[in-house]
């Protein structure tokens, strides 16, 4: 069979046209504005969106590869990483770069630690990380990319946290660094980073500490008087914070930070190449190329809503959150996992097959995603679902109560899918079938 394919046509299709087909692709979309999708899109108001689509669109040509070409980018960048050092309590000593997400900043992140080490420790040959398991899988990217072990330790069953006591006894001779979450994605909890940090200082080591998702969160959750476990600069042995604007930050896609302690550290994030016949050439990211859009609207997302529209917002989802929770768990077959500080977590059920339950909602609409170790439901909590909490609440109990009453009913949508992975033992197909999967996605149609 013959491939389909695209290509360029010979005459340009007008703009009305071409706008008139995007319209409708994008129309087949899911319409997140209906609070019913629960991860990906972070929405502050659309007030706020539109501010930032201007403030993007003003600096949508220019590159911050070169600083010197535009100073605008250069003063946006230095300010952002400027505010959050002092929103994680750091001090002048702290610096930092902006990525295109938190998986770019992490990928630095790694980048850098082993560079350091072939400086401070040129005995280590095949240097090691010591992750809690539930920490980013981008870790694991990191780790293949530039070859450094990723040594992956269980969390506490209890608490689903990190094992103070594991993780201590994972570092061996090569280990040069630590990583834990603020919060963690699958279950919303902060790792004991106090402790964990007081390891690694001990051992001379990094402490690295993901706040990809929680960092522009957890300091105006811990200002509403929520209980929040130090995380950032102020305790001692954490070497370096990820926290990305594009999610509670409420900047557009795609911007992260990743800061360091102290710029001696930092400097390892550089890439520099003297000797090129087109000039000399650094860059203090993966990208050579960095738009300058998503810098402008980092920049114009915390200046415009400040100390106070980040408390107002994370007010409306926490209160949020806890109505969801608290909902949750007074459906007799469903519970929350472990104690989310913030407003993500999961919910799972030692009654009910979880996944069913998830298409079961998926028929009304919602999309929930899907996680494992054990089986659960996801939900990652905006200001715009506030206004559907009891809609959901309701479509959920109806729902269980239909999956208990067709406790043998099959499924052909993700729970099949899930179900199928969790069953294979050897986790070698399960990354072929997976990768088979998403490769079909990119086919055209």
């Amino acid at each position: 069979m013959v491939r389909p394919k695209v290509v360029i046509p010979d005459n340009g299709i007008p703009e009305e046209d071409l706008m008139k087909e995007m319209e409708a692709l994008r129309n087949e979309d899911t319409n997140w504005r209906e609070g019913k999708v629960w991860s990906l899109v972070y929405h502050a108001t659309d007030k706020h969106t539109e501010m930032l689509k201007k403030a993007y669109t003003m600096f949508f040509s220019k590159n911050a590869l070169s600083p010197m070409a535009f100073p605008s980018l250069r003063k946006f960048e230095t300010e952002v990483i400027s505010m959050a050092v002092d929103l994680f309590n750091g001090d002048k000593r702290c610096c930092g770069s902006l990525t295109s997400g938190g998986t770019e900043s992490i990928l630095m992140a790694i980048k850098t630690y082993r560079d350091w080490a072939r400086d401070k420790f040129p005995h280590i040959k095949e240097p090691e990380m010591v992750l809690v398991s539930s920490v980013h899988p981008a870790f694991d990217k990191g780790a293949d990319y530039f070859g450094v072990k990723a040594v992956r330790i269980p969390v506490d069953e209890t608490t689903h946290r990190a094992d103070i006591k594991a993780m201590e006894q994972a570092i061996t001779d090569n280990t040069i660094l630590m990583v834990a979450s603020a919060c963690d994605f699958p279950r919303g909890v902060v790792d004991p980073i106090s402790k964990l940090a007081q390891i690694a200082q001990t051992r001379g080591i990094g402490m690295h500490v993901d706040a990809c998702l929680g960092g522009f969160m957890l300091p105006f959750v811990k200002k509403l008087g929520y209980e929040v476990p130090a995380f950032d600069f102020s305790v001692p042995g954490v070497t370096s914070i990820s926290a990305d604007i594009h999610k509670y930050g409420y900047g557009a896609k795609g911007a992260s930070a990743i800061l360091y302690r102290k710029e001696r550290v930092w400097k390892y994030q550089f890439s520099v190449y003297t000797d090129w016949s087109g000039g000399i050439y650094i860059s203090p990211s993966m990208r050579g190329t960095r738009p300058g859009g998503a810098i402008a609207a980092a920049w114009a997302a915390l200046r415009s809503l400040g100390i106070e529209g980040y408390s107002n917002l994370a007010k409306i989802v926490m209160d949020a959150s806890k109505k969801l929770m608290k909902g949750i768990d007074d459906i007799p077959e469903l519970y929350i996992i472990g104690k989310p500080v913030m407003s993500v977590f999961s919910f799972t059920s030692d009654k009910i097959d979880i996944y069913n339950l998830g298409d079961v909602m998926d028929k009304k609409g919602w999309h929930l995603d899907r996680i494992q170790f054990p089986n659960a439901l996801h939900m990652m909590v905006n200001p715009h679902h506030a206004e559907i909490i009891e809609t959901f609440l309701k479509d959920l109990r109806e729902s269980v109560k239909e999956v208990v009453e067709n406790p043998g009913s099959s499924s052909d949508g993700d729970a099949a899918i899930y179900g199928m992975v969790a069953s294979l033992p050897d986790r070698g197909k399960v990354k072929d079938y997976i990768i088979n999967f998403l490769k079909s996605q990119y086919k055209i149609k």
